[in-house]
């Protein structure tokens, strides 16, 4: 596949909308590229609108904690099914049918979700908010591919990578803004009106196109049942597991087992369907598959910390989510700034470059807040939330460039879907690790400084003494009672603490291990143009 992206690049753009490859895109098809962008940014803010709002959702359908948790898992565990299966719906049904379906059905479960009685709705709701979402985040990017010349596919995939910045970015602040002055409901009712005024733009903005219901007939039904299964049970598997203590679960065993059954079908499918369901052959040119892997590590990283700085601040100095989001969007800020910028640094900055300086920002950012301390605030990840940003407006929005630059047009949908799979998959991988390490390493640490201050310790005993005397107020006895327990709770906020230091460190190094993969990236074309799968 080495030329196969030159000897594509005389198609590329040429989708119904635009001027082709040399002209500049009509009204249509920029209305277009908005309903694609709008999709996606709802899509993606609707992965973490509900994190701030879980507590109380939880409380008011009569939720347990843990059955609350898959109030969030079963939107992901959809999604990234459907992001893998949507080049093939879409080369079925056609872009605009697809979307208009994909539209109208993510506003009906929308509505189920805000009326949800119980936690079974709320369930269902969830799933179908997640199969459907997920078939709006790789199609943008087709939009944009196929509706705009190759000189404009720069803003429009600026506009995509600004979803996938800011989409769970927001989430939060959006979700707890509205449970803490309107209600909870709303995270989901909101969904509504965006979803009206984007079914209004695609019949503006896109062209119809003849369904092909032939496909059924000889559809690779052996990859799409493995794709379902395989990619299901792991994010399942992924979400579940640190709750379930791994394999010492039943069910985590079976959903693992299940998932590598899902892969071997897959792979079947492959080698014996005449049209796989996706075509991972894509993987074997060096191009995509290296931004395959900077998509993973990048999507891990982005999902981590998001999940992490909020943990953190409500943790420590004792944050509401409210409070939390606003430390959370100052990162969103660097990428609206440069946004303008993009089309300018496609032409200029080598691909390779740019993501190289992307993830080394995105690494040292992490390294800036692997020395926290009991007494960080928000503040504290100001610089490294700001220099976060310009990590992500390099990383993110141009490993979208490349990856729509290292396949030939007809593997469109194909890139696309394992591009988003591939950050969202990451994700999973990210809060796996996170989930895992929060409770080892907390355990971990508060070991090591209980065995640091033994009874024999002379500064332990002295402050403990300490505790005691300010705690007693005449009554000795409940003065060291309430005193010892300062002491472990404190402790306790230390352990933590050096908990998160070692993830954010973690972060950091993946980041900066995986900068020699940009060496495997195909420089973009410089005469202006430039090109898109």
């Amino acid at each position: 596949m080495s030329g196969s992206a030159s000897r594509s690049t005389g198609t590329r753009g040429k989708g119904p909308g635009s001027k082709g490859s040399g002209g500049k895109a009509d009204a249509a098809a920029w209305l277009a590229v908005a309903a694609g962008t709008i999709g996606a940014l709802m899509a993606t803010l609707d992965i973490s609108i509900v994190n701030a709002s879980l507590p109380t959702i939880q409380g008011e359908i009569g939720a347990s904690g843990s059955e609350g948790t898959w109030i969030s898992t079963a939107y992901l565990v959809a999604e990234i099914i459907m992001i893998a299966l949507s080049g093939w719906f879409e080369r079925l049904l056609g872009l605009r049918r697809f979307l208009l379906i994909v539209t109208a059905a993510f506003a009906i479960f929308s509505a189920t979700c805000g009326l949800a009685p119980n936690l079974g709705q709320m369930i269902i709701g969830r799933v179908g908010q997640g199969f459907t979402g997920g078939a709006m985040i790789p199609t943008a990017l087709t939009i944009v591919s196929t509706r705009l010349p190759p000189a404009q596919q720069p803003v429009g995939v600026a506009l995509f990578g600004l979803t996938a910045v800011l989409g769970p970015v927001l989430g939060p602040l959006i979700g707890g803004w509205l449970t803490e002055n309107v209600s909870w409901h709303y995270a989901f009712f909101i969904n509504l009106p965006i979803s009206i005024a984007l079914l209004i733009l695609l019949v503006v903005g896109l062209k119809g196109e003849p369904a092909k219901p032939q496909m059924l007939a000889h559809a690779d039904w052996i990859g799409i049942l493995g794709l379902a299964l395989g990619l299901g049970c792991l994010t399942a598997f992924l979400e579940e597991g640190q709750r379930d203590r791994w394999f010492e679960s039943s069910l985590i065993l079976t959903l693992a087992i299940v998932s590598g059954i899902g892969f071997v079908l897959v792979g079947i499918g492959q080698m014996t369907a005449k049209e796989p369901v996706i075509r991972l052959k894509i993987l074997r040119d060096r191009s995509f598959a290296s931004v395959f892997v900077m998509s993973l590590v990048v999507g891990g990283a982005l999902y981590g910390i998001l999940y992490l700085i909020p943990q953190f601040l409500s943790a420590v100095p004792d944050y509401n989510a409210e409070q939390s989001g606003y430390v959370v969007l100052v990162s969103g800020l660097p990428t609206l700034m440069l946004m303008p910028l993009f089309p300018f640094f496609v032409k200029t900055v080598d691909v390779r470059v740019a993501v190289a300086f992307g993830m080394f920002c995105y690494g040292l950012s992490c390294f800036l807040n692997a020395h926290l301390n009991a007494d960080a605030t928000g503040a504290q990840f100001v610089v490294a939330q700001i220099l976060r940003g310009v990590g992500q407006f390099f990383s993110l929005l141009f490993l979208n460039q490349a990856a729509t630059s290292s396949v030939p047009t007809r593997y469109a949908e194909d890139a696309s879907g394992l591009f988003n799979g591939a950050r969202n998959l990451g994700g999973s991988f990210a809060l796996a690790i996170v989930s895992t390490l929060l409770d080892r390493r907390t355990t971990l640490h508060t070991d090591r400084i209980g065995e640091s201050l033994t009874g024999n310790s002379p500064v332990g005993q002295a402050y403990l003494h300490q505790l005691s005397q300010q705690f007693a107020n005449g009554d000795q006895a409940s003065g060291n009672m309430r005193g010892l327990a300062m002491f472990a709770q404190q402790v306790q906020t230390q352990a933590t603490v050096m908990t998160y230091s070692d993830l954010f460190w973690l972060f950091g190094v993946i980041m900066f291990v995986s900068i020699p993969l940009v060496l495997l990236l195909k420089p973009l074309p410089k005469a202006g143009a430039t090109v898109a799968a």
